[in-house]
């Protein structure tokens, strides 16, 4: 006989489901807008079985709806999060006349947008390309979550010289941090630009890869996230993630 299923927290597997993040679960099970087999949940801490179905009532679904992702092209000199002595968050540059004017969604710029806009994963101040910050609590989890698996993907100029056993390494076979990074696809662009594509996002992973082996890196921007582009999204520019448009 098999072991029978152990109950979780329903903020948990709300979680795990990918409908919100437990934070905005506590939240909506307060708030009466949490179903479990068609039963209202209303009390913090309740475990169900990971079999039972779970969903949301009408307000949450409008609340997410509403609720916006925005692609930046961040450039060098700004920070991904909060603010560091001398510099700017990469959020500052959100603004009506930043709007990329190429941007088709139908939505217009509200001020309240920013409210609980957050970048989801880093880009280094001296690194440039595409920054996602969202308020929606599902996007964030997807992108860095414990468990994603989104690509990401970069153009990396370098300064020196690499060998085929050196670029072996950049794909597999290096650790940070005393853990062995992930299987990478790392290849030659041209002739002083390497094209990385990764898994995860370890904290300046990508100088500290180049380090390794000896090259020292001299700019670095991240085009791709998942099957989201950079594209002609200029520096400085930021334009709605689309419906419709997934990582």
């Amino acid at each position: 006989m098999s072991e029978p299923a152990e109950k979780i927290r329903l903020s948990k597997l709300m979680s795990q489901l990918g409908l919100c993040s437990r934070r905005e679960a506590d939240s909506y099970i307060e708030r009466g807008l949490v179903f479990v087999d068609g039963f209202k949940v209303t009390e913090l801490g309740t475990k169900v079985l990971p079999t039972q179905t779970v969903t949301l009532g009408h307000g949450a679904k409008t609340q997410q709806a509403a609720r916006v992702t925005i692609l930046l092209h961040k450039p060098v000199g700004y920070v991904s999060a909060q603010p560091e002595k001398g510099y700017k968050a990469a959020a500052s540059l959100i603004t009506r006349d930043s709007r990329f004017k190429d941007d088709s969604s139908p939505l217009q710029f509200d001020p309240s947008q920013l409210f609980g806009l957050a970048p989801a994963g880093r880009l280094d101040i001296d690194s440039q390309g595409l920054l996602v910050l969202t308020q929606d609590g599902r996007i964030a989890r997807q992108l860095i979550g414990e468990d994603s698996g989104i690509e990401k993907e970069y153009l990396v100029r370098v300064q020196g010289k690499l060998d085929e056993s050196g670029l072996k390494l950049l794909n597999y076979g290096l650790s940070l941090d005393g853990k062995p990074l992930k299987l990478a696809r790392v290849s030659w662009q041209n002739e002083d630009q390497l094209r990385f594509i990764l898994k995860e996002g370890k904290k300046r992973q990508i100088r500290r890869m180049c380090e390794l082996v000896g090259l020292k890196v001299v700019g670095l921007k991240r085009v791709r996230i998942g099957k989201v582009k950079l594209g002609d999204l200029p520096p400085g520019q930021w334009r709605y993630l689309k419906e419709g448009e997934a990582f």
